[in-house]
């Protein structure tokens, strides 16, 4: 296979991809490589129709992608009363599905004494937090969602910096969760959790 068709099926290939991703952030970018590379192959074959709609394609990916780097999302915390749970039922029961990826053990209704932190972006809850006290200033971890669209860490360490005062007022001064999921486990590691030498699984953050 000459190699100029090589570098054509790339770009496709990445344009596809970008096709499948839930996440705007994520979609912007691979659809950028896939229409650059694209526009190279229209460019070296001298399909200009080819070259022109890819080059506008990754040049409209720049723009969104410096709109999207620039825009100030507005982020606040919602803790859920004890007792309260009938929106938090509704979240749970919708997300289900994508909830078991992460958290395949998750059992709601085995958390005997759960703290429910909504996390809210531009006013949408986009993330829900539960968590034990445990002991010794230790709290366990059940939940840390974050819907498909909104993964791009943002959410998370606006939680971890705006929560913690809070929970250092009650006491709390190390997080701990467990984890055999490579996707969930990276995204810790991304958070500064670090894990136990004794276990692999088990996770740990200060507060």
């Amino acid at each position: 296979m000459p190699w100029i068709e090589i570098i054509g099926y790339c770009g496709s290939v990445l344009v596809a991809i970008s096709l499948m991703m839930s996440n705007i952030w994520k979609l912007r970018w691979i659809n950028f490589f896939g229409a650059s590379i694209f526009a190279v192959y229209g460019l070296l074959t001298k399909t200009y129709p080819v070259l022109a709609l890819n080059s506008f394609i990754a040049l409209t990916d720049v723009f969104y992608i410096i709109q999207m780097a620039r825009k100030k999302d507005f982020f606040t915390l919602s803790e859920v009363p004890k007792g309260s749970y009938h929106f938090l039922n509704r979240f749970l029961n919708f997300f289900e599905e994508d909830i078991r990826k992460f958290f395949p053990e998750f059992n709601w209704q085995q958390i005997s004494d759960p703290n429910c932190v909504f996390v809210l972006r531009n006013l949408v809850p986009v993330g829900l937090f539960i968590y034990e006290p445990s002991t010794n200033g230790r709290a366990e971890i059940h939940l840390d969602y974050v819907r498909p669209e909104y993964r791009d860490l943002k959410t998370a360490h606006y939680l971890y910096r705006e929560h913690s005062q809070s929970l250092k007022d009650n006491g709390i001064h190390t997080f701990f969760t467990h984890s055999s999921v490579k996707a969930h486990r990276s995204y810790l590691q991304k958070l500064g959790f670090q894990t136990a030498p004794d276990n692999r699984n088990l996770f740990t953050k200060a507060v």
